[in-house]
């Protein structure tokens, strides 16, 4: 069986030698070769992942087996995300294992088990935006300046106060 471990870490300071770690002690156990696909300092908010990329190009050419990777959160950036690439994978004919919640798509089980834990997650992920949202207007109403610092012009109003989807 070929694996494809995918990992990653939000910030450049941050390491993934311990996710990598125990998807490679997962995947020996089974017996399986694998291939690594590491995205460094790359937000899950992030459109284009440069490992997660390249690893949809692989199953695309079929060449592995299984993805097997750390946790739900280090792969989606939110649920319709997940979804659509985990719909692909299975349409490939590509099993997903996920070590921190248990998951094994091929089983029918292990299907409704991520879906569940997908919504969860996509739902912390709006609950914490919008805390975010609510530290930024609360700041605001204070009269805290919010965005860049000014570099020596002179901003009208409407350049200082910018909206949260800026």
């Amino acid at each position: 069986m070929r694996a494809a471990i995918y990992a990653r870490v939000s910030t450049l300071d941050q390491n993934p030698e311990n996710q990598l770690q125990e998807l490679r002690r997962y995947c020996e156990a089974r017996g399986w070769s694998a291939v690594e696909f590491v995205d460094h300092g790359v937000s899950d908010a992030k459109e284009s992942r440069p490992a997660l990329d390249a690893l949809q190009k692989e199953a695309k050419r079929r060449r592995f087996d299984v993805l097997v990777a750390w946790r739900l959160d280090r792969l989606g950036r939110n649920l319709r995300h997940l979804i659509l690439l985990l719909d692909e994978l299975h349409a490939l004919g590509i099993g997903f294992v996920t070590l921190g919640e248990g998951i094994d798509t091929t089983s029918p089980t292990g299907r409704l088990v991520l879906h569940v834990l997908g919504a969860i997650a996509e739902f912390e992920r709006e609950r914490m935006r919008e805390r975010v949202v609510a530290g930024l207007r609360r700041a605001r109403t204070q009269g805290q300046r919010l965005g860049t610092p000014n570099s020596g012009q002179r901003r009208t109003t409407r350049q200082r106060c910018w909206t949260a989807s800026s």
